[in-house]
This record gives structure tokens, sequence and C-alpha cells, in this order.
């Protein structure tokens, strides 16, 4: 894969051919790690379901304020990202290191902010959610036990980024079966007991999550150390302001989106419990069955990232623009036909989680809406995968603020809870959100207003006098 990147960047000319088989084999493996990651919210909610459903809308409510989290984590991870593949673009191998390494130091320092704000603020962040208290008690125990030791889900995130951004989709992907084999076996073990380990319920799914994060943190670790290019240097780690501002100028609005997006979340949320543990339980399971469509979309838009933040590294704008096109369209058609599965199968799934009637009704309504709108969660997706690798973050934090407060967040309240259309209408609002930030995002597009662009870096003239010999490779290879 990697000979196969630096070849393509050599190239002065390709055919689209070339281009979609770059493209597929860096989206490849991140699309089955996203399918690993789902399948790990599969197993949880799966296994969940059979203690009951208080015990899925503990897990769902909480899941909703860990969004919060992951959204500074994948800030962190967007900016690592990009200015990795910026740098390697540009011939700047050790400036990629030493930013990967800086960003591990900001993913610490976050991840233990979060989880003291776990220790001190668990109960009252779920009440904000106007849980009922069977669901409070549930979830207040799980968020303990996953929130505190957030340190796990931040270097997952940014590991995960970096090595991306570094062109390697392969070894997330690794990791990713890896810990979701480790998740499953003690979901099974922990939460129903085997032997002499007692049934822990709905702590030992939250325990089996944890493990399983330890494992992957420390696999990824190991893997990042092992790389040629982004291998661990100890001067590397002392804090550098430089890189600190690059990545926190390029991740703010990135948190930014993310963090007005689970604010939003959390307020149709909010109307959502109003519609009742029932309605609330089959929002969270049809959630999780559509999130299936997701692994698509961020597996190709993990791919316009990193190749249009490539591109743009090495100032090749117009190259980067085709990129992001065909990545598009790509997209597109792998998720029109994900839409027409959930359409026609949803409630079929749901019957998986519950035999409730009432509830796999409203999934299979959920998920038909959700069905429709597929085509253009494609375009928003990918097309804000490819503006990040353009180094233009803000913009889709201010479409993201205005398409989840004035649009879904209004809809929601005015579809669901006004006119009585319950959880239809929260999907409809939902749909409504996505189709109109995706058209703004084409419109942006196509006016050639998605790039923000700096002076091009100069290429090194020579590797650090402490590069070792395979870095030294490296930097003359430009991987």
């Amino acid at each position: 894969m990697k000979d196969d990147l630096v070849e393509a960047k050599l190239k002065n000319i390709q055919s689209n051919k070339e281009r979609l088989k770059i493209i597929i084999v860096l989206a490849i493996p991140a699309v089955i790690e996203n399918f690993f990651q789902t399948i790990l919210g599969f197993v949880d909610t799966y296994f969940v379901s059979k203690l009951g459903l208080a015990e899925v809308s503990a897990v769902g409510v909480t899941n909703a304020v860990l969004a919060i989290y992951f959204a500074l984590f994948m800030a962190i991870g967007v900016a690592a990202n990009v200015r990795i593949a910026n740098f390697l673009g540009a011939k700047q191998p050790e400036k990629a290191r030493h930013i990967s390494q800086q960003s591990i130091v900001l993913a610490i320092f976050f991840g233990l902010i979060t989880g003291l704000a776990t220790l001190l603020f668990a109960e009252p962040l779920l009440k904000l959610m106007g849980i009922e208290s069977s669901v409070l008690e549930a979830g207040s125990l799980y968020f303990r036990i996953v929130g505190i030791p957030s340190i796990f889900m931040s270097l997952m995130f940014v590991i995960s980024a970096i090595l991306r951004g570094a062109g390697d989709t392969k070894t997330p992907m690794k990791v990713s079966i890896i810990i979701n084999i480790v998740n499953a076996a003690l979901d099974y073990v922990l939460i129903f007991g085997f032997l002499f380990i007692p049934e822990l319920g709905i702590a030992g799914a939250a325990l089996a999550t944890v493990f399983s994060r330890v494992v992957g943190s420390a696999a990824l670790l190991y893997y990042l150390n092992q790389s040629k290019v982004l291998a661990f240097r100890k001067d590397y780690w002392k804090l550098d302001k430089v890189h600190l501002k690059e990545l926190t100028t390029l991740g703010s609005p990135a948190a930014g989106e993310r963090l007005v997006m689970r604010a939003g979340q959390i307020v149709y949320f909010g109307f959502v419990v109003a519609l009742g543990t029932n309605a609330f339980a089959a929002h969270q399971i049809a959630g999780n069955i559509e999130v299936f469509s997701y692994m698509v979309g961020y597996g190709f838009a993990t791919a316009a990232t990193i190749l249009v933040g490539q591109q743009i590294g090495a100032g090749n704008l117009d190259e980067a623009r085709r990129y992001a096109k065909l990545t598009t369209l790509l997209t597109l058609a792998s998720m029109t036909a994900l839409g027409a599965m959930l359409f026609f199968l949803g409630e079929w799934a749901g019957s998986f989680f519950t035999k409730d009637q009432e509830v796999i009704g409203n999934i299979g309504t959920a998920l038909k809406i959700s069905g429709v709108f597929q085509p253009f969660l494609a375009v928003l997706m990918v097309l804000t995968g490819a503006f990040q690798g353009a180094n233009n973050t803000k913009f889709p934090m201010y479409l993201t603020a205005f398409g989840m407060w004035a649009v879904r967040t209004v809809l929601v309240y005015v579809w669901a809870i006004a006119l009585g259309w319950g959880l239809a209408g929260v999907w409809i609002a939902i749909g409504a959100d996505i189709a109109f930030r995706a058209i703004v995002l084409v419109i942006q597009f196509k006016r050639g207003k998605w790039m923000a662009l700096e002076k091009a870096p100069e290429a090194e003239s020579e590797c650090h006098p402490q590069t070792t010999k395979e870095t030294m490779s490296a930097c003359v290879n430009n991987y």
C-alpha cells in the first residue's frame, strides 16, 4: 500500500482508474475498521438488550454524553491527521513525527480532564437528559466505569488518526478486529457470568468496553513506535508551542463542530426521551443498526482526508479536487445501495433486539426514513473529510452549528412533539438537516470555496541529524 501511495504522488498524470484504485486501497481497511467498530456497538447493544429496555436506554443516554468527549478526542485526531498528511506530502517527515507525538501529549491531557469530569459530575451530566430514575441509576454506573478511564478512548482516537494521516489504514483495522474479539468475549462472560465469574449486568458491559480499549491503546502505541517514519523520539515529548498551536488552531473548529452537534443532540435526545422509554429504546436500536451504513462513509471520508491533505501539502490543488470528487461519487453509489437495505430490512433487523412489536415497528419506520436520506449522508461525510483535508475546518463547524440548531433541533420539536409525529418526526428532521448540509457543501465545493490554503511548505533540505537510517531512507523517498 505504501509503495502504491508513493508512486501515486510521484506521477504527474494519472487516469481516473488509477485514482480510484488509490482511493479504494486506502478506504477499504478504514471501512473494515469501521465495520468492526460498529460490530462492537452492535454486540454491546445486543447483550445489554437481554437485560431490558431500561438498560438499553441507559447505555444510549450515556453514549450521548460520552459523544462530547469523543468530539474533543476526534478534533485532536483530525488536526493530527491533516497536518501529518500535509507534512508528508510536502516531504517533511520529521515535522510529521514531531506533531504526531505532540498530538499524543494533547490526547493524554484531555483524556485525564474528561476522566476527572466523569468522576465528579457523572449524575448531573446524565440528569441533563431528563431520564427516568431507573435509567439514571444504571446509566450512572455505566458512565462512571466507562468514562473515568477516558484516557484510553482518547489515545485510541488520536493514534488511529495519526496512522491514517501517514497513509496506514491497515493497522487501525487490525487493532479494531482485536478489540472486538476481546470485547465480545468479555461482554458474554462479564454480563451474564461464567464459571466462577459472577453476573455483573450492565457493569460487566462497561468493564468489557474499558478493557478492550486498554488493549487497543497498547496495541496502537506499539504499532506506531514500529513505524519507520513516526517512531517515537524522546526529545519530541517535550511540549512544543509551535506544533501545539498548529493542532489547536486546526483542531478547535473541528472540536467546535462536534461539540455543537453533540450539544444539539443532547437537546433533541431530551425530546426523544419525552416520547417514552419504548420510543427512546427504538431510537437507540435503530441508530445502532443504521450505523452500519456509516462504516462506508467514514472509510471513504478517511481516504478523502488523507489524499486531499497529501496533495494540498504537495501543492497539487487540481489533483486534490479530483480525489475529493471521485471519492464522493464512489461513496454516493455505495451508500445508496446500503440505504435500500435499511429501507427494506429495518424491521427484520430490529427483531433481533426486542420482541416488542411496537418497538419493532418504530425501528422499521426510523430505518425507512434513514434509507431515503443515505445518498445525502454520503455526500455530507465525504465532503466534510475533503474540506478538513484542505485545512478548512471552520466552514463545516459553522454549517453544523446552523444545521443542528436551526434545522434539526427545531424540526425535531415541531414534528415529533408539537405535531405529534413521534419517532418518525425525529428521523425526518435528522434527514432534513443532513440533506441541507450536504447541498451547501456541494455548492461550496463547486464554487471552489473549500480550501483554506497557506503558503506551501518547502521540503526539508536534509533530515534531522538524529534520524535513524530507516527514517533517512523514508525522507529521501517521501514516505
